[in-house]
């Protein structure tokens, strides 16, 4: 049965941990735990597809600029300027042959970076609290948050104590947004629902 993740802020703690079948004091099993992720997987964004070289090479003739650049060559071309003509032509051949090799090797460095980069969660798994890779968080899992941890996945809060959280990166608020345990109406707009992070 595939938990609604939709309603998850408008039910009763315990009716969540029914529906999810969890006990909060012990969290989840090691068997269920590896169950849950072969049934929903990993506990990830999913990966942006890359640009091919052809897109790439594209994107470095597609501007103003190039355009310019071009007709010039062709317009001193037409005047039988041959010398002139070809040296706009290799300012613009060079030019995009080093944009091309720079955004690749930038694309590289950031597709390392991004699988290198792991965030750690704590979770509770068999009644005992564990350090595990974010990745590896599947759905049931209790996280346990402190002061300067990053949210590792979508989470429904049974327990917190004057807790904020810096939403910056995605609302652009300049200060943290305080949460709460209510339960909330299922009406409730995603941006409004102070239960959850």
């Amino acid at each position: 049965m595939k938990p609604q993740k939709s309603n998850w802020h408008s039910q009763p703690l315990e009716t969540l941990a029914s529906t999810l079948r969890i006990d909060v004091q012990q969290g989840l099993t090691d068997s269920q735990a590896e169950q849950r992720l072969k049934q929903y997987g990993l506990n990830r964004l999913t990966p942006q597809r890359g640009k091919s070289p052809l897109r790439l090479l594209f994107e470095q003739v597609n501007q103003p600029l190039i355009y310019i650049l071009l007709i010039a060559a062709a317009i001193t071309g037409f005047l039988e300027e041959w010398v002139d003509s070809s040296v706009i032509f290799g300012v613009v051949l060079v030019n995009t042959i080093i944009g091309f090799i720079q955004e690749s090797n930038a694309l590289k460095a950031i597709d390392a970076l991004s699988r290198v980069l792991t965030v750690k969660a704590t979770v509770l798994r068999d009644g005992q609290r564990r350090s595990i890779s974010a990745n590896e968080l599947t759905v049931g899992d209790v996280v346990f948050l402190q002061s300067g941890d990053k949210v590792p996945a979508d989470l429904r809060l049974f327990q917190s104590k004057a807790l904020q959280i810096d939403e910056s990166a995605l609302t652009g608020e300049s200060v943290p947004v305080e949460k709460k345990l209510a339960t909330l109406s299922e009406a409730t707009l995603l941006a409004n629902r102070f239960n959850r992070e």
